[in-house]
């Protein structure tokens, strides 16, 4: 395995894009625009640095189930934004990068009402991947663990979402 050296989370790109996601308003306009149904589901990413990101999501009318709880599909979004913004922080600048969700797997614990917060650490596993698929040409994979939590602080959900990269010329 290669170990180039890692691009710096907070080129010019990276800390441009981490600026407008964590603006409300553009991050509305953004999901509005690319991520409709993100963006009716009242998904909010609350935190994002090189290593992590949280993304909520609330139970409400749009994202119910029958049983008053919120929607496995509602809960699926979030935790892949969660994982999935981080991926797009690594990305930018260096040269595009292709990003596409190849896995998903789910544990739930627990009902999830009230907000649930999903956050996902593998912020410098991302980075290692689009690094070495940058410099290789090949593309790479990464199991992405996000977990939610509800309002008490209890494990809600786990979900590995598997991501490959492939650096595009």
């Amino acid at each position: 395995m290669l170990s180039p050296s890692l691009p710096s989370p907070e080129s010019p790109q990276a800390a441009a894009f981490r600026r407008q996601v964590l603006s409300p308003a553009k991050l509305r306009l953004f999901m509005l625009r690319k991520l409709p149904m993100a963006w009716l589901a009242g998904l909010r990413l609350t935190a994002l640095t090189p290593a992590a990101a949280t993304v909520t999501i609330r139970y409400k009318y749009l994202t119910q189930n029958p049983f008053r709880s919120i929607y496995f599909a509602c809960l699926a979004m979030a935790a892949e934004l969660a994982s999935g913004i981080q991926a797009m922080l690594h990305v930018q600048g260096g040269g595009p990068v292709s990003m596409l969700v190849v896995g998903l797997t789910a544990d739930f614990s627990k009902k999830a009402v009230g907000t649930i917060a999903f956050t996902c650490h593998d912020g410098a596993a991302i980075a290692q991947a689009v690094a070495e698929s940058r410099a290789t040409g090949e593309g790479r994979t990464v199991v992405c663990t996000s977990t939610g939590l509800d309002e008490a602080g209890d494990i809600v959900a786990v979900f590995r979402v598997t991501w490959s990269f492939r650096a595009r010329k």
